[in-house]
Order: structure tokens, then C-alpha cells, then sequence
């Protein structure tokens, strides 16, 4: 095995009697600023009556440590970025020769078996240009693609063993990855397969930020689960689930087109922009339909559930898209997502024949009412204590068939119908009692922080970056759910744009995709800005369609039918 050298960048960090009376106020003060600052960001679009997303982002971008470094790396970055190098020294192959001490992130690759000297050939002098090209490539993000195929395979100096892998143009021969790809030197293989590692740990220890920022997309979409209405489902159901799966498939279809179009692969770049573009906001909808006074329409409810299978539509094609990873799986990548529409169908029904009956019947009553003056009654902790362990229990589950969110959702949905004698959605008022400015703040953090620090700023700011997403934008983020009601008359461009609106699990699936390194920093630019055309102009346009349709149809009607036809009858 390699020696392995663990380099101390920071002084100050690697003598820590040297400052023993140094305080850590300077960070909270940094981190009370930034935190602010977010705030006001939210306060700010909520006085314009615009969606808070964007100016949470761009404080998160401008404070953050790719540009003022308010939010310095130790709070900003995995602990595996800032730690382990992947940059290979100028010198690499003469000290693979000679077994001698490298850099910890290529000698931990090194010392697993994942680049055996053995498979490729290090002639005598190997060292100079090339190296120093791979130095700078190792510097890379976890969740950035490093340098093509083709930049290490004109490599002079270094030359594949022949083996039983298989030639390539040339005569010359490749070593197979462990994911499916292919390395022709030895630095190419220990530079990518140092990324992947650290990309793979940065996704099971993320930095504490971008965990609180997951943590509060599960508790949203818990709380969207319970928004579902199973018996307006049941009327307005067949033609909104038209919507949901055309809503969801044009988006995903044009948006892996256009991004081959662009030059990424099929698999997993392109599915990966096409999934991150298929979910529909259910928060935005509910905000703007509610303030309008039509939710309770058959239209209103029709986009609601629309929205909600939309989501469950955009949660399978996740679960799908992150089994992807690696080689193929039938396991992972059909069997799974079967196992967890079964166990989606059985929640289900579970949730209008089985929770109401079991909690309201069996399980609240064996606890005696509270004597004396408490905020909360002893009814609603324990209904709020089977909240929190039916969320673990049903996202372990899904969590194994792909996605803990799937079965967030499907946690929430469970108490949709469990209600209270002259107290409809019950459950739901118990739920944001108890969560609701701890959710808020997280969903915060979510966008001031794990998006905004994982935005790569110059490819962001790049001109190429903006026209491909302006295009991807107002393409297949934008007018393919404009258009996806054709068949529900008067209403369907209300309901097009209500479904055009992009939220957390958008953002979530671009994030994600990005740290997994299924998409490289060009393609997660071109994404954020694609959603950032939705989120901006959807709830704009989404009011304005919405308050003519409404002075329009509803007030001489009282109720509009969504599938009413073009002429107007009723």
C-alpha cells in the first residue's frame, strides 16, 4: 500500500493550542448576518407579492463563499471537499513507481483497488505537461465532470496495458470503471474515481446547511401530502390525472431532447434535466387559488390534484433517475419503483379506510384530556407524535425503494382525512401548529444555502449558460404546462399556467443531480436558470390569467365545470 501524506493547509486549524482563547463570535455574527439577510430577502418579495425563491438565492449567491464569503467553507461545504485533495502532483507516476507518499484523496483510490498499477503501463520519466493538466482537473467539485476521455487518452507518456477490456481506435486499450465508464491513463482513473468518492460521501454527509436544507424539503412535502383531497380527487380525478401526466411528460420529454441538442449524453445528464423540470409547485397553486377565493371550484380542485399526481408522477421518475447511478440494476430500477407504487396504492387507501377510524377510535381516546390551562391537548400531541413516526417509518421505507421524499408524501397523504368533529383538515392545523416556522426557516436555508452555494457562479453568469437556459426556460420549463390542459375548455390556460410554477423539489432534483455528479456545473447553470423563468413569471402570470378568469366566468356562475365546453356551457 501507498504512504499517504495528510497535508494541513491551515496553519491556524492544524495548531489548535496555538489560539486557545479565540472566540467563535466573528462566525455567529457572519452567520446572524447571512441568516438576515435571507429574511429580509422573503419579507421583501412577500411586500411585492412575488415568490421569495429568487432574491433567497441571490443572497445566498452573493453572501456565500463564491463571492463576498459572508458564509465561509466551513459552513458552506462538505467536510470531504475541504479536506481530501483529488489534484494530482506533477510528479504522480514517479511516485507510483516508486510507491511513495501522494495526497490522500488518489492514495485512499489507490490503496482500495479501484486503479491497479498493474493495468497500465508507467514508462520511465512520466511526468511534466500531462500532470499538470491533471492537477488542475482534480480541483475540481465533487459534482462537477472532470476533463473529457479524450484530454487524457492523447497522454504520450502513458499508454493502457493491453487487457481483455478492449481496444479502442488507435489499437490503444481502456480500463472499465467501477460506474461504467473508462480511464486511459492512471491519473485520469485516480482523479475521477477520487471525485466520486468524495461526491459519494459529501451525499451521505453533507454540510450541515445543505442537511438542514433537505430536512425541510421532507417536512414540505409531508405537509403537501395532507393538502390532498381524496373525494374532489374522485370528481375532478380522470381528466386531472390527463394533466398531471401530460404536464409531466412533455417537460421531461423536451427537456432531455433540448439538452442533447445541447451535446450532453442521454443518460444520466439529459433524464436528469428532464426530471428536475417535471414537478409542478402544489404551494404556489394553493396560495394563489385560496387568496382568489375558487379553490373549492371544480376548476380549483382540478388543478390542486392535477398538482398533487403531477408530484407523484415527478417522485417516481426521481426514484427512477437515482437508481441510474452506476451500472444498470433491475432491482433498483424496475423492481423498486413497483414495490413502491404497491406500497403507495396500499397507503392510500389506508388513509381513507384505516388512520381516521384507527386514531379518532381507537388510539386518542385511551389518553386522558389534560386537566388545567395547555396550549396543546393531550389529543393533539399524541396525533402529532403518530405523525412524526408514521414520516420516519414511511420514508425508511421508500428511502430503500429509491427516495425517503417519496414516502414523505405518502405520509402525509395518510392524514388527509382525519378530521375533527366541526373541524375539517384537523390534522393539518395540529401539523403546522407545531412545525410551521421551523419549516419555513429550513425551506429557507434551503434556497439561501443548498442551492445557492452549489450554484457554480461563472457558469451561472456565463452567456452561454443563459441563452440555453432561456431557451430550456421558456421551452420545456414553461410552455409545455401551459399547454397541457388542451382538453379542459374555458379553464385551460388557467390551469396550464397553474401547473407552470417550480418550487422545492425542483430545485431538489437539480441539487441533487449536481452533487451525485449526474450532471456537470454547465448543465445544473442552464437548469437553474431554466427554473428561475418559472419561478419568476408563473406566479405573475398565473395571478393575472387567474383574476380574469375568475371576474370572467365564476361570479355570474357561482361554479365553472373545468371540462365545460369552449362555447360556454355550463
Amino acid at each position: 500500500a501507498l504512504k499517504v501524506e495528510h497535508p494541513c493547509e491551515d496553519p491556524l486549524h492544524c495548531s489548535p493550542g496555538a489560539m486557545g482563547g479565540a472566540s467563535s463570535f466573528i462566525a455567529l455574527l457572519r452567520i446572524a448576518g447571512f441568516l438576515g439577510a435571507a429574511w429580509m430577502g422573503t419579507k421583501v418579495s412577500q411586500f411585492a407579492g412575488v415568490s421569495s425563491i429568487v432574491l433567497e438565492i441571490t443572497s445566498g449567491i452573493v453572501l456565500g463563499p463564491s463571492v463576498l464569503g459572508v458564509v465561509t467553507p466551513e459552513y458552506a461545504e462538505c467536510q470531504h471537499v475541504r479536506h481530501v485533495s483529488c489534484a494530482a502532483p506533477p510528479d504522480l507516476l514517479d511516485r507510483l513507481r516508486n510507491d511513495d507518499i501522494i495526497n490522500e484523496g488518489l492514495g485512499t483510490v489507490y490503496n482500495m483497488g479501484l486503479c491497479p498499477k498493474a493495468d497500465y503501463h508507467i514508462e520511465p520519466g512520466a511526468h511534466g505537461e500531462h500532470m499538470e493538466d491533471s492537477e488542475s482537473n482534480g480541483a475540481g467539485h465533487p459534482g462537477e465532470h472532470a476533463e473529457s476521455d479524450e484530454s487524457h487518452g492523447a497522454v504520450s507518456n502513458v499508454t493502457d496495458v493491453v487487457a481483455e477490456d478492449g481496444a479502442t481506435e488507435g489499437g490503444e486499450h481502456r480500463r472499465l470503471s467501477a460506474g461504467g465508464g473508462s480511464y486511459a491513463a492512471i491519473d485520469e482513473c485516480l482523479i475521477k474515481e477520487c471525485q466520486n468518492m468524495v461526491s459519494h460521501e459529501c451525499q451521505l454527509s453533507p454540510g450541515f446547511f445543505t442537511l438542514v436544507g433537505h430536512a425541510g424539503v421532507a417536512l414540505m412535502i409531508f405537509e403537501s401530502g395532507m393538502h390532498f383531497d381524496f373525494e374532489k380527487a374522485g370528481q375532478v380525478g380522470p381528466k386531472a390525472c390527463a394533466v398531471a401526466v401530460l404536464g409531466t411528460i412533455l417537460p421531461f420529454v423536451t427537456g432531455t431532447i433540448l439538452t442533447v441538442i445541447y451535446g450532453k449524453p442521454m443518460v444520466p445528464d439529459a433524464v436528469s434535466v428532464g426530471t428536475a423540470l417535471a414537478p409542478t409547485s402544489v404551494g404556489i397553486a394553493l396560495r394563489l387559488l385560496g387568496e382568489a377565493g375558487v379553490l373549492q371550484y371544480d376548476f380549483g380542485q382540478a388543478i390542486i390534484t392535477a398538482a398533487f399526481v403531477d408530484d407523484i408522477l415527478s417522485l417516481v421518475l426521481f426514484n427512477i433517475l437515482f437508481s441510474l447511478q452506476g451500472e444498470f440494476d433491475v432491482m433498483a430500477t424496475v423492481v423498486n419503483p413497483i414495490i413502491g407504487v404497491t406500497f403507495m396504492g396500499i397507503a392510500m387507501v389506508a388513509a381513507v379506510k384505516f388512520w381516521p377510524k384507527a386514531i379518532n377510535d381507537w388510539i386518542i381516546p385511551r389518553f386522558a384530556p389534560r386537566t388545567g390551562d395547555f396550549k396543546v391537548s393531550s389529543a393533539d400531541e399524541v396525533l402529532f407524535f403518530i405523525m412524526m413516526v408514521l414520516l420516519i417509518a414511511y420514508a425508511t421505507t421508500t428511502h430503500f425503494l429509491g427516495t425517503h421524499l417519496w414516502g414523505c408524501f405518502i405520509a402525509g397523504m395518510s392524514f388527509a382525512c382525519v378530521d375533527k368533529v366541526g373541524h375539517k383538515g384537523h390534522a393539518h392545523h395540529v401539523w403546522v401548529r407545531q412545525t410551521k416556522r421551523v419549516t419555513s426557516w429550513m425551506i429557507r436555508i434551503f434556497f439561501a444555502c443548498t442551492v445557492a452555494f452549489s450554484i457554480p457562479i461563472n457558469e451561472l453568469l456565463s452567456f452561454d449558460a443563459f441563452w440555453k437556459g432561456s431557451i430550456m426556460g421558456i421551452g420545456p420549463c414553461i410552455l409545455t404546462k401551459v399547454f397541457c390542459a388542451p382538453f379542459m375548455g374555458r379553464a385551460k390556460f388557467v390551469i396550464g399556467w397553474a401547473m407552470v410554477g417550480r418550487a422545492e423539489f425542483a430545485y431538489l432534483i437539480a441539487q441533487m443531480a449536481a452533487a451525485g455528479d449526474m450532471i456537470d456545473s454547465d448543465t445544473f447553470s442552464i437548469v437553474i436558470w431554466a427554473l428561475l423563468y418559472a419561478t419568476i413569471f408563473a406566479p405573475f402570470t398565473f395571478r393575472k390569467v387567474l383574476d380574469r378568469y375568475v371576474a370572467k366566468h365564476c361570479a355570474a356562475a357561482g361554479e365553472v365545470s373545468p371540462d365545460e365546453s369552449a362555447d360556454g356551457a355550463h
